[in-house]
């Protein structure tokens, strides 16, 4: 009788599984506008110039380029970095001016000291293919000299903004046991050597570490809104006070099936776009499109832990 009710629970229970993954595969690709050119299968920062014409960077591999990508998904021109290397570039932003910068500070391994951020001119005023960077250096004092514990390991980045003039980062936590805690530091934003300030922590979730992985950031153009992406959601921060952006109503938006999903942005206050990396030639490659007024959000509820504020 066990035996036969297994089966029973079983046949019942296979069906409802493939209805749910049917489901979520069926709302990520309503999102869908475009796939981008093979050349872009690793995309791992998005921004949109004055004229709304989205611009992209490859993840370390590629070289110091930046493409700008057609609204069909092909490539229409590339921008080199001259003074740049892509030795692991993570994610983009831009500020009011529309000036980008460039994060290259993915550190799987925790073993990056000095990490860099690249600032470029709006693209709009770069009339040839190539372009120079200012310098942006930091280093993390927490992080010391030696060899990083495991349950420390919360010094790779992939998400970053602009904001009132300072540069704000926010950490891939890869910390052992994981704790599922992404924590928020901040820079300046221009060329010098600077001690990234801890300011701040958000937890997403610790149940798989690949799920809660945070791979990029947004912020609105009005700059009232932060986003931070993982591969399964998008968590919105609103009405927070200042540059605490915990600190405001929290939300979690459901973006169906998981896939490696590495960069997002806004198109203007209410539009989203993200995009995945192509797996195998299976799955991932394009670019998608979420409208907040449109869009299921699930509030979240949590007991925020504070890190002692740094004084200015």
């Amino acid at each position: 009788m066990r035996r036969r009710g297994l089966v029973i629970s079983t046949a019942f229970l296979i069906p409802i599984a493939a209805a749910a993954l049917f489901l979520s595969v069926h709302e990520l690709f309503s999102m869908k506008l475009v796939t981008v050119d093979p050349k872009l299968r690793e995309i791992s920062g998005i921004e949109f110039d004055k004229y709304k014409r989205l611009w992209a960077i490859n993840d370390g591999g590629d070289g110091p380029i930046l493409y700008m990508v057609n609204k069909n998904g092909s490539i229409a021109r590339q921008i080199k970095v001259t003074n740049a290397k892509n030795v692991d570039w993570e994610d983009m932003t831009q500020n009011r001016f529309g000036h980008f910068f460039l994060g290259d500070f993915g550190n799987n391994d925790n073993d990056r000291r000095w990490l860099t951020i690249y600032k470029i001119e709006n693209p709009i005023d770069i009339k040839t293919d190539t372009t120079e960077a200012e310098i942006i250096k930091f280093t993390y004092p927490q992080m010391g000299q030696g060899k990083v514990k495991p349950e420390h390991k919360n010094y790779d980045l992939e998400a970053f903004v602009e904001f009132n003039r300072h540069l704000y980062l926010f950490t891939k936590n890869r910390t052992k046991p994981f704790d599922g805690i992404t924590k928020l530091y901040k820079v300046g934003d221009h060329a010098a050597n600077f001690d990234a300030q801890l300011i701040g922590e958000f937890k997403t979730c610790k149940t798989l570490e690949k799920l809660c992985w945070i791979t990029s950031a947004a912020i609105s153009p009005d700059r009232t809104k932060l986003v931070l992406l993982d591969s399964t959601s998008l968590w919105l921060f609103e009405n927070f006070k200042g540059d605490n952006f915990f600190s405001g109503d929290v939300s979690r938006i459901d973006l169906g099936v998981i896939t490696q999903k590495e960069a997002v942005t806004f198109y203007d206050d209410n539009t989203l776009v993200f995009t995945d990396e192509e797996f195998k030639g299976l799955i991932g490659g394009n670019v998608y499109e979420v409208k907040l007024d449109q869009v299921k959000r699930n509030v979240i509820k949590y007991h925020q832990n504070k890190p002692q504020m740094q004084k200015q």
